[in-house]
């Protein structure tokens, strides 16, 4: 089953561009899945189980690069699904 997540990042520091970028970049590394930009937001396409996988890893990373810093973010994630797979 596939679906779609739309993820909008909103960190707490003065570098929040630097940190939400690099989400996007690590996000787009693997190949597994459509990703779409916009100014607000990431959308995520794919297996479910696989797309949950890379989010709970992403996330995870984010938080603790910020941690570090002694800051800390906001994710907001939508979920739409099931969706037809291609």
């Amino acid at each position: 089953m596939d679906i779609g997540v739309e993820i909008s990042l909103y960190p707490f520091t003065s570098g929040y561009s630097t940190v939400i970028h690099g989400l996007v970049e690590r996000l787009g590394r693997d190949g597994r899945f459509r990703i779409e930009t916009s100014s607000m937001s990431t959308q995520i396409f794919g297996p479910y189980e696989e797309v949950m996988a890379l989010l709970q890893a992403q996330v995870k990373a984010t938080f603790e690069e910020l941690g570090t810093q002694e800051h800390r973010a906001v994710f907001v994630l939508k979920v739409l699904g099931p969706l037809k797979s291609p």
